[in-house]
């Protein structure tokens, strides 16, 4: 008899295929709701080769509904990694100077311990009984996995939106481990603005009947038509009005004349709905509602009386931060907030605004001028580091 699952990655959920590291009784993960996680497991890529002194490993930091597989096939959809354009041989992120670390974030779906995980003291999925995660928990879980890597200080540590937050997260927990940081397309906390839209998404799934409380998995459930809405709204806060007008405008799908109905009339709802329906077989629900949660709570100055220099004094990062020009989830000026904040704690950091219409998913697209941001700053790090051209 054939295994069937509730949603289609439910089988990389417990069996992904990448490494995945496993943390038992003997060292649990401290979190920021104050309890231990334990036992908790990483799943995590990895490409290039480590060099003898430890000294080119890079930390890439998946955006919210990203997962490890940064540069290969994806095993579920088959496409390319997300970040393929950037990691390779003779990329910006070079795997033939580089050693590149990606891991599944706690509380995602693909291998690392989360919601749809089996919780050992029930023999059940852990849905809410996850304690809920913070940027700081999946920071503290990565520098667990590095430490077992054997590396002791990261070259670099990069990521856009939800990546660019684990990035700062990094530095400012670690800053011995962590030589550079590029954060790109992100901001030092969440705004009101993105916390509601976050939450109109949550809303969404749990709103689904389908979503049985979180226990959908007990009931070979899944909340599939509420994650698909919940994804069609974000999607659009991915993208600017520029981008959207240019691709679809006013132009109808398939069809001379309005139907006067509520089919997808138009290309753009067309497209939304292909966003919704893709998204839904290779996430889990309450994930989620685990991450997104995770980028509300973040406020990295609130962890430091309230100054965000403070959460970086005596910094000896190297950073260079990157923003989008047409950018409305994470804005240059949010950018600027972070860049200033570097300044007033004496830190060494380059700020980079790229003109572009291609919205916040420009750090995952085709953009030239960001493509040689990237190259350059680590070029520039590399030399200081000692490391080979």
């Amino acid at each position: 008899m054939t295994e069937t699952f509730p949603f289609p990655n439910h089988c990389e959920v417990d069996h992904p295929r990448s490494p995945v590291a496993h943390f038992g009784a003997d060292q649990p993960l401290a979190m920021s709701a104050g309890v231990m996680l334990s036992p908790f497991s990483i799943a995590y890529q990895i490409y290039g080769r480590l060099n003898a002194d430890r000294s080119n490993a890079i930390l890439l930091c998946h955006a919210l509904t990203g997962d490890q597989h940064v540069a290969n096939v994806h095993p579920i959809t088959g496409k390319p990694g997300w970040w393929s354009a950037l990691v390779g041989p003779g990329k910006p992120f070079d795997t033939e100077k580089y050693f590149i670390i990606c891991t599944n974030v706690l509380g995602g779906c693909m291998g690392t311990t989360g919601p749809a995980s089996i919780n050992p003291a029930t023999g059940r999925a852990y849905g809410l009984d996850l304690p809920v995660v913070t940027i700081a928990d999946m920071v503290r879980a990565q520098a667990m996995l590095v430490e077992r890597l054997g590396i002791e200080t990261l070259f670099c540590v990069a990521g856009g939106s939800m990546g660019g937050m684990q990035a700062l997260q990094w530095a400012a927990l670690f800053p011995e481990k962590v030589f550079s940081a590029m954060i790109i397309a992100s901001a030092a906390r969440h705004s009101a603005q993105n916390i509601a839209f976050h939450e109109v998404g949550r809303q969404a799934v749990m709103a689904d009947p389908d979503w049985r409380g979180g226990r959908y998995l007990d009931e070979g459930m899944r909340p599939g038509k509420g994650l698909a809405v919940a994804r069609m709204a974000a999607h659009i806060t991915y993208l600017s009005e520029e981008a959207l007008q240019r691709k679809f405008g006013r132009k109808l799908q398939d069809r001379a004349e309005k139907t006067f109905s509520f089919d997808a009339d138009f290309q753009v709802e067309n497209y939304l709905r292909h966003q919704g329906s893709t998204f839904v077989d290779r996430f889990d629900a309450n994930s989620y509602l685990y991450v997104t949660r995770a980028c509300d709570y973040f406020d990295l100055a609130q962890d430091y009386g309230g100054s965000l220099a403070a959460a970086f004094k005596n910094a000896p990062t190297r950073f260079c931060v990157v923003s989008f020009t047409s950018d409305w989830l994470y804005t240059t000026a949010e950018s600027r907030v972070i860049v200033h904040a570097l300044n007033a704690a004496a830190a060494s950091v380059s700020f980079v605004e790229i003109e572009t219409d291609k919205g916040h998913d420009a750090f995952l697209l085709d953009e030239p001028d960001f493509t040689a941001t990237t190259r350059g700053f680590l070029a520039g790090a590399a030399r200081a580091r000692g490391l080979r051209a």
